[in-house]
């Protein structure tokens, strides 16, 4: 377990072990420290590891995000070149994480 505070922003980040998620016992003794932290106004943020392969994810994230922003480009040329056209760009564009 990496137990990470950020007193500037109140957020305090728990990262579990496939193994620790699994512990009733850690996560019973975890509580006071939750009740700690929520005196004291942080965010308790828990972060566990998955099952899938981090290299696959990540490589389908980063595929879907280039070819979504490929597509918003092409859109926005399209509409400079058919001013007379209305775009649906808004100017952002949604990218998962």
């Amino acid at each position: 377990m990496v137990l990470k505070e950020h007193e500037d922003m109140k957020i305090v980040e728990i990262w579990f072990t496939k193994q620790e998620q699994e512990d009733e016992t850690l996560h019973q003794t975890l509580q006071k420290l939750y009740q700690d932290y929520s005196r004291r106004k942080f965010k308790v943020a828990q972060f566990h590891s998955g099952t899938g392969s981090l290299y696959d994810a990540t490589r389908d994230l980063l595929l879907f995000n280039r070819k979504r922003i490929a597509e918003i480009e092409n859109r926005r040329e399209k509409s400079l070149e058919n001013p007379n056209l209305s775009a649906s760009y808004s100017g952002s564009f949604p990218i998962q994480c």
